[in-house]
């Protein structure tokens, strides 16, 4: 076999991944264009009734209101979770104690247990605790999990010492090393833990629905599935709903999508 054969055949291979990676993105834009049936019916050109689609969405749900929920839920989760798991990961690594790696182990254990199997115990205390339909009660259990914990102490790793003993020496604080000397030296895993932890954050719905009944606090993945749950559906109102609640992820991940790749490696810069 020929190298330019195999070079088609690589391009070929490609090309079909692509397509196939694409096509469900291009449909979601087309879909949101066109009616119901249209929709139905397999159209694949964009149509003209976007407009109507709209109208239909903001006149039966309150969608900008939902909106601003995803957003201020998942800003308020990406920035606390990131200073506090990266503190945990910092801590994890760069401090010595004997039970440390037995507690980092509990820690990573913790990850075996399903989400589901806490819902119950989180509900009851949250509910004892008042904090029902609060953006208190979405941000709590998001703002230390074991993967962040365990990316940032990988990526502690790397990070010199010496940094740390030239810093003590010259009369830093430990809260002073760790965000004038560690937090910016870290950045692309920083950078790869927003990607993660905001789509995370944005496309949660188990916790969000258990946690909000209120119509004043629910968020856009809330909001698509009541546009599913109705004897009809409109298609065409629903998947612009959906291109509408993909935006915010796309921005993020195209905005870092530079460190993305260095911040799950554990590289520094």
């Amino acid at each position: 076999m020929s190298e330019k054969f195999k070079t088609v055949l690589k391009y070929a291979f490609l090309i079909i991944c692509t397509v196939v990676s694409v096509f469900p993105l291009l449909w979601m834009v087309i879909a949101a264009t066109n009616k119901s049936v249209d929709v139905i019916a397999g159209k694949l050109s964009l149509g003209t009734n976007l407009v109507e689609n709209y109208r239909n969405l903001i006149g039966q749900q309150p969608l900008w209101g939902n909106f601003w929920n995803s957003c201020k839920y998942a800003i308020l989760v990406t920035v606390l979770a990131l200073v506090v798991s990266s503190m945990a990961g910092y801590a994890f690594e760069i401090y010595r104690d004997k039970a440390k790696n037995m507690v980092f182990s509990v820690v990573l254990m913790t990850m075996m247990i399903p989400f589901v199997a806490l819902m119950v115990p989180l509900f009851q205390i949250y509910s004892r605790l008042g904090l029902l339909n609060t953006t208190v009660g979405f941000i709590l259990p998001s703002l230390a999990t074991p993967f962040l914990i365990m990316m940032f102490r990988t990526g502690a790793k790397a990070f010199p010492l010496d940094i740390i003993e030239a810093s003590r020496l010259e009369g830093l604080s430990e809260f002073q090393i760790f965000f004038r000397m560690f937090m910016p030296t870290m950045k692309s895993t920083y950078a790869a833990a927003a990607v993660v932890t905001f789509m995370n954050a944005w496309n949660n719905y188990l916790w969000a629905k258990v946690i909000m009944s209120d119509n004043t606090t629910q968020t856009m993945p809330m909001l698509i599935s009541s546009l599913t749950s109705g004897y009809v559906t409109d298609y065409g109102m629903l998947m612009l709903a959906v291109l509408i609640t993909t935006i915010p992820t796309a921005i993020v991940f195209f905005a870092l999508q530079k460190y993305f790749v260095e911040g799950i490696t554990g590289a520094v810069k």
